[in-house]
């Protein structure tokens, strides 16, 4: 909408997402904007860095918009430095939300660009709860589900009343919210942080884990392509951390291997954060719109543990190539 309104011009590489398609557009077109969710983004930065792409004739890009799911600060560093996306935005929403609620701005300070999601747009309203009790607001800096009100609320899940319920909940004076079960932290600037699913936390032992942090320390790793983390069972600790790594296949460098990746997390995180299964995978299952689908990798994390015996053998043995 945003070509329309401004008079510009829209390419479409390819029919769908086809990485590189994109990064050839980019070149050739002299494309100033480049839209993706963070998985399209990691695979033109691997053809970037296997050489299937060459560097060249990027310097045109500045902007474009990066949504659909959690953006790690590595990411953004990254596409920043080597797609010259220094004005690059967030956009934070879900389909029953129309979709954006908040973005960050071109001139936000650095940090809030690659930290934050943003501030909430005009007309859209938002609290922090918590979970366990939805009427309940926390404070500026606290941890807890974030939850929106306004124009851009959907009425309804057509024909499911009961899954309405659950997450569209009235305030005391009538206002409908929509709880999204996203987890996040808002302070006192207005800034939105979005530390993950809560579906999606880590329970370790007591220890809340979130997925975010781990990847986003592993996505640092020059040997690491991609990485997605999920909480598998464990008969001492309930869950635990499980890494399912794409290495970066580069000529002439050796893969990155189980106890390297453990390593570098035990280095830079809390001892309770280091992975204590390690999975390595060509490709991940995704939405149609390129979202990892984690439910699917617990489901096989847990299938390849059920084959092998949960709790037997060493980490390396519980390791296994997808």
């Amino acid at each position: 909408m945003a070509t329309a309104t401004h008079g510009a011009s829209i390419v479409f590489p390819a029919e769908a997402f086809n990485p590189l398609a994109a990064l050839k557009a980019v070149q050739e077109e002299r494309a100033t904007a480049l839209y993706g969710v963070p998985t399209m983004f990691l695979a033109e930065l691997e053809l970037l860095d296997s050489g299937a792409v060459s560097y060249e004739g990027f310097q045109y890009l500045r902007t474009g918009i990066a949504a659909g799911m959690s953006v790690p600060a590595e990411l953004m560093k990254k596409l920043h430095k080597v797609l010259n996306l220094t004005e690059l935005t967030v956009c934070y929403g879900m389909t029953e939300t129309s979709p954006v609620s908040c973005m960050t701005r071109t001139d936000d300070p650095i940090d809030k660009r690659v930290n934050t999601v943003g501030r909430l747009l005009p007309h859209v309203e938002a609290k922090v709860v918590d979970p366990a009790d939805p009427k309940k607001i926390l404070a500026i800096g606290e941890t807890g589900e974030l939850a929106v009100h306004g124009y851009l609320v959907m009425k309804e899940y057509w024909g499911q009343p009961e899954k309405t319920a659950e997450v569209m909940i009235p305030d005391e004076e009538g206002k409908v919210w929509m709880h999204t079960g996203d987890e996040a932290v808002m302070d006192e600037e207005g800034y939105v942080a979005i530390t993950g699913r809560i579906k999606d936390l880590i329970i370790r032992g007591g220890e809340n884990i979130h997925p975010l942090e781990v990847e986003n320390c592993l996505l640092a790793h020059s040997k690491v392509a991609e990485v997605s983390v999920v909480g598998l069972p464990d008969q001492k600790y309930g869950e635990v951390v499980a890494a399912f790594v794409i290495p970066r296949k580069k000529a002439g460098e050796e893969r990155i291997g189980v106890e390297e990746v453990r390593s570098w997390v035990r280095e830079k995180l809390s001892h309770h954060l280091v992975p204590k299964y390690v999975f390595f995978v060509d490709e991940y299952p995704k939405t149609a719109s390129g979202k990892i689908q984690k439910f699917k990798l617990r489901d096989e994390g847990k299938k390849l543990l059920e084959e092998q015996g949960i709790g037997q053998g060493s980490v390396e043995e519980q390791t296994e190539h997808v």
